[in-house]
């Protein structure tokens, strides 16, 4: 009986070890699969063909899926993500508490982790995947290389630091000028807009560590929501309701 309880305790450990082992592999050494081109130079044409073929061949897609670290603090970035499907969640982590920053959606990308491409340093962020999708893998010794030899791509980075940098005094507004009870009703209906739905699978554990406080708050604060007939919270679910849009505005 001992026996087959230390196995099954030895199995979990390696099983979750191993899990997390493979993540980081396929991070480093990511492997080649197929992309959609055309909708790629679709959406990217205005960087020419030269920049885009040289994407294409030097690029890797990687299908992403939710829960996977795709990035974590101090880690070196070897390659920048540009994504093409679904979703990623970029915070930062101070001791046991976190804070979202942003997510990047598809034709988006990390600016911090492409400060630190440029820069050959640790990244600051943490990036996880909010949502199933892919992205297309950048070598960071090639987008610098880039950087240099093709100006229009230099179009992209500032469109996307001129959005991240929206985003960042929007968290800081919220952070230091908002109430609380504000700030979860604007962080549901951003998770909706992402999710295309009024029906979030989140635990207020999971709001709680993107929004920096305490479990405690987040429960007491959607019980005021309730009340107020902004949410309905149900098990294992919680639905925003029509009155939430239109307080909101």
């Amino acid at each position: 009986m001992n026996y087959t309880i230390k196995l099954y305790y030895f199995l979990c450990v390696f099983s979750t070890f191993f899990m997390s082992f493979w993540q980081s592999i396929k991070m480093q050494y990511p492997q080649r699969s197929e992309m959609n081109r055309d909708q790629i130079k679709q959406r990217l044409g205005f960087l020419g063909s030269p920049l885009l073929e040289a994407i294409f061949q030097a690029g890797v897609f990687l299908e992403i899926h939710k829960g996977e670290n795709l990035m974590h603090e101090g880690q070196y970035v070897k390659y920048l993500p540009l994504v093409l499907e679904g979703a990623i969640k970029v915070s930062i982590k101070q001791e046991e508490k976190e804070l979202l920053l942003y997510y990047i959606k598809p034709y988006e990308s990390c600016v911090m982790s492409l400060a630190s491409c440029l820069q050959n340093e640790a990244s600051r962020v943490n990036a996880l995947v909010y949502e199933n999708g892919s992205v297309l893998l950048l070598p960071s010794d090639k987008v610098r290389e880039w950087s240099q030899l093709y100006p229009k791509l230099n179009i992209l980075f500032l469109q996307q630091y001129d959005r991240r940098y929206s985003d960042l005094i929007d968290a800081l507004h919220h952070v230091s000028f908002d109430k609380l009870e504000k700030r979860i009703l604007d962080y549901l209906l951003q998770k909706s807009a992402i999710d295309g739905s009024t029906i979030l699978k989140i635990s207020h554990r999971e709001m709680a560590m993107d929004l920096g406080t305490a479990r405690e708050v987040v429960t007491r604060i959607l019980k005021k929501l309730e009340t107020g007939g902004f949410v309905r919270q149900g098990e294992n679910y919680l639905e925003i309701l029509k009155g939430g849009d239109k307080s909101h505005q």
